[in-house]
This record gives C-alpha cells, structure tokens and sequence, in this order.
C-alpha cells in the first residue's frame, strides 16, 4: 500500500510540481487548494503525513496546524514557508509542526525531510490518554487525559509533545537527559532539524510551570549535555 501525503498549497503550479515529484516516488498524494477546506480533506484522505503552506485562502497554515493538534491529530506536518518569514513560529511550538522547508527549496531536500519525518513516525506518537493518572512537578499538575498543566488558579494546554517530554523527565527524576536521547524519543530517530527547537520547547515548558525566571527550579539545563528534573 503506498503511503498518503496531503498537499495543502494554493499556488497551482507549486501544487502540481510537488504532486508529480511525490507521485514519482510512489507516494499516493492529495491536493487541497483552500485552508478552510485542509480539515475536511485531511479526515478524507487520512494521510499519513501533510505537506502545508503557510498562506492560505480562507484559513492560514498557521491555523490549520493549531485546528489539528488541537484535536489531538499527531501526523507529521511539514510546513512550506516564504524566505523571510520567522521559522521558529513555523516549526512549531505551540501551532504543533514538525518540520519547515523555505521556498524555493530543492526537491532532494524536500524528500529528505519528509522521508525523515516518516521513517520517525512509523510508528505514530500517539500519547495514550486512557488511565494515565494526573502527577506533579512541583505544584503544578499535569493530567495527562486533557493535556492540560494546572498551576493555582492558571490551566495551560499541552501540546503533545510538550506532554510526552513531561512524562519522559518524570520517568527519570535527577537524571541527566541529552538533547540527542530527548530529541529521539520525542521527535523521533532520524529527526531532520536541530536542537534549537528542543530548547525553545523547554522555554515554554518552563513558562507554563511558573519556572521561567533567571534560575528556573524543576527543569534545570545541564550545559553541554541537555536536562534534568529536579522535582
């Protein structure tokens, strides 16, 4: 069975160059023109990975992308985004994307980052919320069942992988993580961008546990190597 990819790109001729170059390495590809129209092709066509682009009629990338993990959809997003626009947003934080490519791009390495965000999820991240019992660091709660962080009176949503990495320093209490280890247990073996986005993860993470000061308290960085919890 060949594998699915979702085109989502208004511009015609980007469409069709990106369908024909899939097709030819034997990927069974779908194309959607229109943002508002993205869900509707996505729980039609339930591929395995989507190709997005940022600009977008009637609904951005950006907002598709949210719509999506927002209902907890873990496939790979890989983003086309225009030179000059900020990647960071892109590569997604809170919006959920896995990857990015800047336009123009090179067909070889748009292959290689969508081959590499394959091979990673073959076997989806899927964050089994059946019977996974609220914990805490610190004061803060985390229930895994609604992805959401209660800290007082404030509730944060969790993005799933903000979520798995939770439960992966819990598991390891004290121990030093690197970024290489959480990079592959999250993102997943064969992770095609850099740690900078593990980093930023970790900044919001801490912001969402109160912990963003000059000396954060629960999740520590360990220079040169990568992490620890200390509850």
């Amino acid at each position: 069975m060949k594998t699915k990819i979702l085109i989502v790109e208004d511009d015609p001729h980007i469409a069709l160059g990106l369908e024909e170059v899939l097709k030819s390495e034997s990927f069974d590809v779908s194309v959607c023109h229109r943002g508002d129209k993205a869900i509707e092709a996505f729980y039609q066509h339930q591929p395995s990975l989507i190709v997005l682009d940022v600009m977008l009629p009637g609904l951005s990338g950006y907002d598709v992308c949210k719509q999506l993990r927002g209902r907890k959809i873990t496939t790979p997003i890989l983003m086309l985004t225009a030179k000059g626009q900020e990647i960071d947003k892109v590569v997604g934080l809170d919006l959920g994307a896995d990857d990015y490519v800047t336009k123009p791009f090179g067909v070889r390495e748009l292959l290689a980052r969508i081959q590499a965000l394959l091979r990673r999820t073959a076997k989806p991240l899927i964050i089994d919320t059946d019977g996974e019992a609220p914990f805490k660091i610190g004061q803060t709660a985390i229930d895994p069942k609604t992805f959401q962080l209660k800290r007082g009176k404030a509730t944060e949503e969790l993005t799933a992988k903000e979520l798995k990495l939770l439960q992966l320093f819990r598991t390891h209490p004290g121990e030093v993580l690197s970024r290489d280890r959480l990079l592959n247990e999250v993102w997943g073996y064969g992770y095609y961008g850099t740690t900078r986005t593990l980093d930023q993860v970790i900044v919001q993470l801490r912001k969402k546990l109160g912990d963003n000061g000059g000396e954060p308290k629960h999740l520590l960085t360990v220079h040169g190597v990568g992490y620890k919890l200390v509850e």
